[in-house]
């Protein structure tokens, strides 16, 4: 198991909290969707996993990760590459094989000409691919990527959902927070569907089409039948 999650509270203080009883887990080559409606709670779940909720009740269990947030996080003083030599610096890793990794990421997201330019001045695309360069060469054990798919271009979609797949077959466990259920329903083996901070239900395709009462409705006819419904009675 790469990640267990049981989370009884939590939020951005005491008297407030955003979730309650959150509790799910991935195992290693399983890619896990997180859905819910805007505001359901899934970055604070995300939040509360990587340790970055101050208020969390539970336990949380977690293996080597690697984090891509919805809005790149990048240094403005550093260019692309500089970022790679960082985060080679942390990690203890062949150099050699490390900067060949590098530069095949790089040209498999289009980004060897701006290698050496600061990313502050990128569009938002770009300092997504940016990251997701830098995820993918740390190969950690399990990846937490909160909407991948904003500002990236249809190739790039191609290529990140390649690289998962990839990912996956090493062994490595995926949590991925999405808007964009037609894809999730592809690629997803299993869906935590969070709503109003409550865990509504989780499972594999089947068992949430079992779960909303439709045998053969889209994810996101299901997800509309069960975010509708009163929360009570889950």
């Amino acid at each position: 198991m790469v990640l267990h999650v049981e989370i009884k509270e939590a939020g951005y203080s005491l008297e407030s909290p955003v979730l309650k009883d959150i509790k799910f887990s991935i195992h290693p080559g399983e890619l896990v969707g997180i859905i819910g409606p805007n505001g359901a709670g899934k970055s604070t779940t995300i939040k509360s996993i990587i340790g970055i909720i101050n208020h969390v009740k539970g336990d949380i269990d977690i293996s080597n990760y690697a984090y891509i947030p919805e809005r790149p996080i990048l240094y403005e003083r550093l260019t692309v590459w500089e970022h790679i030599d960082f985060l080679l610096s942390t990690l203890d890793v062949d150099e050699k094989q490390f900067n060949a990794k590098a530069e095949e990421l790089l040209k498999l997201f289009n980004l060897p000409q701006v290698a050496h330019q600061y990313p502050d001045s990128f569009s938002k695309g770009m300092q997504q691919k940016v990251m997701l360069v830098l995820a993918f060469l740390k190969q950690p054990d399990l990846y937490i990527i909160d909407e991948p798919f904003m500002g990236l271009d249809p190739k790039a979609i191609k290529r990140l959902l390649q690289l998962i797949g990839a990912e996956k077959v090493k062994g490595a466990g995926i949590l991925m927070s999405t808007h964009v259920l037609d894809t999730a329903e592809k690629i997803c083996d299993r869906f935590v569907l969070i709503s109003d901070g409550k865990l509504i239900t989780q499972g594999t395709f089947e068992e949430i089409r079992e779960s909303s009462g439709l045998d053969q409705g889209s994810l996101l006819d299901c997800f509309d039948i069960l975010t509708e419904r009163d929360p009570h009675v889950w």
